[in-house]
């Protein structure tokens, strides 16, 4: 959802506003949305959920904002990223304990990882000055390489986007070039603020990271609307070896399932995470919220090869660009969770003794009692 940047309010903090109103109110914000499901099986069945404490305290900082997960089978490694813009504490992720069986999933905090910048010093409050960051996605490189993570920056401070690699102990290696199109510039083009790289995704090979913008540049289409889908959000390809931008290709978010229940609410839907199936296909998580209404999580499988390649064109008109198609893969109302929230990250756990694949979700509180810091591990029915 787009709002004036003239009054400095970003979607989140409408989103947290919202959901504190709705606590009060009694509203089931953080609830299950009846919308219309789309057509299509369920891929998902669900094996296990469970929460970490409201304002959780671990060595020092608060557990919370967690707008990422990741795990590297070569390791076992699992790690969360923290989507505080050192706020509270410095931007940081923590290393995990994650298990699952059958019926059951069990997670521990190991380890909190401040990131760094590149004179290795943490990254400040706004109110200092310097780079502001607010961190939204991350995928570790194997081997215990490092990892990448992804940054929507700060429009106020006139911050763009940013794709880096870090090293394990948070120590920065250095940044990638994201393309000009992608980066905030004069008003009416660009980026929508807090609306930027939200998903990230790394190739089985690790040669290459795919980071989607969370909702359409403003020269390419409009935010989403209750029955109107969303404009083009582009999903950028970016060689590891040369930290170079290499293709991209445009995706389609889905309407609004439904109106706020207050006449002229809130309401957004956008890209909230991306992970790699194999070299091409790729999962999408939409997430929608409707002011007294809930939150609607789903997931989509597309074909990168299937779409034109966007680097590179200022702004994307329909009919001059094939964007990737759309499978259906599951809507959360129906799996059968406790309670559904502001779900942000998705990656793969271990193998199955069937041998299929398991996927594991995290949400973002937002710092807020309100909301839950929830894991929900599922087998993924290919």
């Amino acid at each position: 959802m787009d709002f004036p940047h003239s009054a400095m309010l970003s979607r989140r903090s409408l989103l947290r506003g919202a959901a504190a109103a709705c606590a009060v109110a009694g509203v089931g914000c953080a609830t299950r949305v009846a919308p219309l499901i789309p057509s299509g099986p369920q891929r998902l069945r669900l094996l296990g959920e469970t929460t970490l404490p409201p304002g959780m305290s671990f060595q020092g900082t608060t557990v919370g904002g967690l707008s990422a997960i990741d795990h590297d089978p070569t390791t076992g490694m699992w790690i969360a990223l923290s989507d505080d813009r050192s706020e509270l504490q410095p931007a940081r992720f923590y290393t995990l304990r994650v298990a699952l069986a059958p019926g059951r999933l069990n997670v521990e905090v190991l380890e909190v990882t401040t990131l760094l910048q590149g004179d290795g010093s943490p990254f400040p409050k706004r109110q200092m000055g310097g780079e502001v960051v607010d961190p939204e996605g991350a995928r570790l490189l194997p081997q215990g390489r490092g990892l990448l993570w992804a940054s929507e920056g700060d429009y106020p401070a006139n911050q763009s986007p940013s794709l880096r690699e870090a090293r394990l102990d948070g120590s920065q290696v250095r940044d990638f070039d994201v393309p000009a199109e992608l980066q905030f510039s004069r008003p009416g083009t660009g980026p929508r603020a807090n609306l930027t790289f939200e998903g990230l995704a790394l190739t089985p090979d690790a040669r290459t990271a795919w980071v989607a913008m969370e909702a359409a540049l403003q020269q390419d289409g409009p935010v989403p609307g209750v029955g109107r889908p969303g404009g083009p959000c582009r999903f950028t390809a970016f060689d590891i070896a040369t930290g170079r931008p290499t293709r991209q290709l445009a995706y389609i978010p889905d309407a609004i399932p439904q109106a706020s229940s207050l006449p002229g609410g809130p309401a957004d839907n956008g890209v909230s995470e991306i992970l790699m199936i194999d070299a091409d296909r790729m999962l999408v998580l939409e997430r929608a919220f409707m002011f007294g209404v809930g939150m609607s999580l789903r997931v989509y499988e597309i074909d990168t090869r299937g779409a034109t390649d966007t680097l590179g064109m200022p702004r994307l008109r329909p009919g001059e660009y094939r964007p990737a198609e759309k499978r259906f893969v599951a809507d959360f109302s129906q799996l059968g969770l406790s309670r559904l929230d502001n779900t942000e990250g998705m990656c793969w756990g271990p193998l199955l003794q069937n041998g299929r694949r398991t996927l594991v979700f995290v949400s973002d509180d937002n710092f807020r009692a309100a909301q839950i810091t929830q894991f929900a591990a599922f087998e993924y029915l290919e």
